[in-house]
């Protein structure tokens, strides 16, 4: 029961602190990203090179656009590579570094936009 009590707690700490939704899924609090946000992100960090809407060519020839990623890819895969830092085939992709909420934003707006999220 106490065990319960302080995984509750935390993660209404959690929620409370990075001003997302968290849900419980086993042990471990879970951060349910915003696709709005996600949006918001690739704009300023993504389309300068992909395409990050349901239609369009990207920009930079060899960067997929991100409507095919969730067909490509499960798109909960690539949660880890997100946060140990995306290795890619091309020079040309930037290192970046994403804080857990912006990964969970992220992994949500590449559901919504290649239309394999869960309620789409």
């Amino acid at each position: 029961m106490t065990g319960r009590l302080i995984a509750a707690l935390a993660a209404l700490t959690l929620g409370g602190c990075a001003g997302e939704a968290v849900r419980q899924n086993g042990t471990e609090p879970v951060i349910m990203g915003s696709a709005d946000r996600g949006a918001m992100l690739v704009q300023q960090k993504c389309a300068g090179c992909h395409s990050v809407e349901r239609s369009g060519d990207s920009p930079m020839r060899a960067a997929p656009p991100f409507r095919s990623m969730g067909v490509l890819y499960p798109v909960r895969d690539l949660e880890e590579a997100f946060a140990e830092g995306l290795v890619t085939a091309h020079p040309a992709m930037p290192a970046f570094e994403l804080q857990p909420t912006e990964i969970a934003d992220l992994i949500a707006y590449l559901e919504r936009v290649s239309g394999t999220g869960p309620g789409v």
